[in-house]
């Protein structure tokens, strides 16, 4: 699922790991989430969505949407 998490984690000055500590997740899933490898869990994407106050759609593009 296309995203902009990457954007987002050098926009907040924070490494991977700074930001898999935001989300109580590892580096791994960090990097996994950015390379668009994994697509998160709805409870995550929520997680995610509260860490940088936005809402999820404007984090993660919606691959149904016509």
């Amino acid at each position: 699922m296309k995203n902009r998490l990457k954007l987002l984690r050098v926009e907040r000055g924070w490494t991977q790991e700074q930001m898999g500590q935001a989300l109580g997740v590892s580096r791994q899933a960090v990097i996994a989430l950015e390379t668009e490898r994994h697509d998160p869990s709805l409870d995550l994407a929520y997680r995610i969505a509260a860490v940088f106050k936005r809402p999820v759609e404007e984090i993660f593009e919606n691959p149904h949407a016509g």
